[in-house]
């Protein structure tokens, strides 16, 4: 069997829904395909939300002099 699909970049996951919204936004889907790729992009709106929280949290660690990452504190 094949492996799972390999876990897509943010910057993918955003041109995927920015496409599904354009085709959303053309009126040319019916109701139920509408509704799919709705479904669809909010499940792709919350991978991007969650890649954003994980890189929030890398880029607010700092490097310490010993090496360890420490919360950044401003």
């Amino acid at each position: 069997m094949a492996k799972e699909k390999e876990e897509k970049k943010f910057e993918e996951l955003l041109t995927e829904v920015e496409e599904i919204v354009t085709s959303l936004e053309n009126g040319n889907v019916d109701l139920d395909e509408s509704i799919k790729k709705y479904t669809e992009a909010m499940e792709k709106v919350k991978l991007c939300s969650e890649k954003l929280e994980s890189a929030t949290k890398t880029v607010n660690k700092i490097l310490t002099e010993n090496g360890t990452l420490e919360d950044l504190e401003i």
